[in-house]
């Protein structure tokens, strides 16, 4: 085999963060009531918080804020874009959300089988993610995630987000596992396959609404299971 050590990213690449954020967000808009306002409907609800935290998380993963400002700014911010006072957003929103999201179990087709598969085949699995660690372990066992991963790195546990080639340095490191004989698998054409690249792995950007792009990348699959074609 070329490859002996393959780390996936977690969130939009095997945990399906949009199916999972969109049924915690219709539970929050429920609970609180949130259609006694009478000026929006949930699914704007859910699009603005979505574009919201998508911004939030560029500025966190450019190191601009820190995990608690993301957490307690996402809801207020949110209120605010939808017309309302930041002061009406309920202040146990942000924690409800965190507890209840990595509960969630929804992954992307094709997951688990081909987690198997490639184990079977004799693949060491590791998982290099942006993500909090106290969430993105719940995420793992609450979809049946983490028995197939040998190492869990996340950015907490070695001070650097991706794309900063020192995670995925520092996840070579824990795993054993040399640059030629690894390939990073994700979502992210920044965070994830430039900073493979950056730290000479080969990559696999995961792109399953197929969109365009001008980026060189080793592998390009639209389906988890098209893994299975080359490795």
């Amino acid at each position: 085999m070329k490859y002996r050590h393959l780390f996936f990213d977690l969130d939009h690449t095997l945990w399906d963060f949009e199916a999972n954020a969109d049924q915690t967000l219709r539970h929050l808009y429920e609970e609180h009531d949130l259609s006694r306002y009478g000026t929006f409907t949930v699914e704007e609800f859910i699009r603005v918080y979505s574009d919201i935290n998508h911004g939030l998380w560029r500025l966190y993963q450019n190191g601009k804020i820190g995990q608690q400002q993301l957490r307690a700014t996402r809801f207020p911010r949110t209120f605010s874009k939808l017309g309302l006072a930041e002061a009406d957003s309920p202040a146990d929103m942000s924690e409800q959300f965190t507890d209840i999201l990595p509960l969630k179990s929804a992954v992307f087709p094709h997951t688990h089988e081909v987690l198997d598969y490639l184990r079977d085949k004799g693949y060491e699995l590791h998982l290099i993610t942006n993500g909090f660690r106290d969430v993105q372990h719940v995420k793992l066992q609450s979809s049946n995630l983490t028995d197939y991963f040998r190492e869990i790195v996340t950015s907490e546990c070695c001070g650097h987000l991706k794309p900063d080639t020192r995670i995925f340095q520092h996840a070579l490191e824990r795993s054993g596992a040399t640059a030629a004989e690894s390939l990073m698998v994700g979502d992210n054409l920044e965070c994830d396959v430039l900073g493979a690249y950056n730290a000479g792995l080969d990559q696999v950007y995961f792109n399953p609404d197929k969109r365009r792009h001008f980026n060189q990348v080793t592998y390009e699959i639209s389906c988890l299971s098209e893994l299975k074609g080359f490795l």
